[in-house]
């Protein structure tokens, strides 16, 4: 098996370095770890918008990044750790979380922590979740990847992830907001994320005799760098991939009540209609028709309004209070 640390704290690129191994190493087995800076990580098919608290995040400079396997939506920062095995679909069966996640729970019961695989792909402590894990098949490789929470910034997941579940309907898959915990109330004093990575790659070479270091390149670098360019990085892949959903949102202004019902397919807007009881110059049709195919995100929507006299349609506004309820 086949060691690789990520040098880079960047969820951009370690997302990308997943996808980036699959060409690199097609047939050997690998074990990635990376440890990322705060990020949110989205299941592939998951409607991002209706996942994250966007105010929060923004005003955070929180990355939010799409992975290429289902499941749900996680929280990263630096007290988190991220493995990811890469195995030949052949040689292993989809529906089995237990074989990848037993290193960890190994490791940590030498520790004294009771941990266990629950349920379909979470490991627990004392009833409380410290790892999800996922996965995906791609280009004939099998890639299972976790989380284990070691000393996160609990209060900072809670807000990232915080969303008004009344603001979107759709068909995506809405993560799962189980009671989480960190492994730091668990574990020996002074551990940390790099201590456990530490010792995870010793129970790796315990049960793995063959076991390698490999160090990224300059030129894989250049070519994972790429492919944050390309996909990793855009909005596109991490909002515009999201399924299509109905978004509603109201808000009271000075103006009057305003009240948004938005269909969106592939990030943009497809349909809208803006009901309320404020008064206006111009057919509300008209402003209706702006927004028509554009995307749904604050910059977007703050450019087209930015380009119209929005007091003609809602009357005494100022520019944000319009752009808020879009969000």
């Amino acid at each position: 098996m086949i060691i690789i640390d990520s040098p880079s704290n960047d969820a951009y690129f370690n997302i990308a370095t997943e996808e980036y191994l699959l060409s690199r190493f097609p047939k050997e087995d690998i074990l990635l770890f990376y440890i990322n800076a705060p990020s949110i990580i989205v299941g592939k098919f998951q409607n991002t918008l209706a996942e994250i608290n966007v105010d929060y995040v923004q005003a955070n400079n929180i990355k939010v990044v799409r992975r290429l396997s289902g499941g749900g939506t996680v929280y990263h920062d630096l007290g988190n750790l991220n493995f990811s095995f890469h195995t030949l679909v052949s040689e292993n069966d989809f529906t089995d979380f237990a074989t990848f996640t037993a290193p960890v729970i190994s490791l940590l019961n030498k520790l004294n922590v009771p941990a266990k695989l629950e349920g379909r792909n979470d490991l627990l402590v004392n009833g409380k979740k410290f790892s999800g894990n996922a996965k995906l098949v791609k280009s004939g490789k099998m890639i299972q990847h976790g989380t284990v929470l070691i000393d996160s910034e609990m209060m900072v997941l809670v807000d990232a992830l915080k969303v008004n579940p009344l603001k979107f309907i759709d068909k995506a898959i809405k993560s799962n907001r189980a009671r989480v915990t960190n492994l730091i109330h668990y574990l020996p004093v002074n551990f940390n994320t790099q201590k456990f990575k530490k010792l995870f790659i010793e129970e790796i070479k315990e049960s793995n005799k063959e076991t390698t270091r490999y160090n990224l390149t300059a030129a894989d670098i250049e070519a994972i760098d790429r492919l944050v360019q390309e996909k990793y990085a855009t909005w596109e892949w991490n909002y515009g991939f999201s399924p299509a959903y109905n978004f509603k949102k109201a808000n009271k202004l000075a103006a009057g009540f305003i009240e948004v019902h938005i269909d969106v397919k592939k990030g943009y807007i497809e349909n809208i209609k803006i009901f309320g009881d404020f008064f206006a110059s111009k057919p509300i049709e008209e402003l209706e028709q702006l927004l028509i195919n554009v995307k749904h995100d604050e910059k977007s929507i703050k450019n087209k309004l930015e380009s119209i006299r929005i007091q003609d349609y809602f009357g005494k506004v100022h520019i944000d209070e319009v752009v808020d309820i879009f969000k």
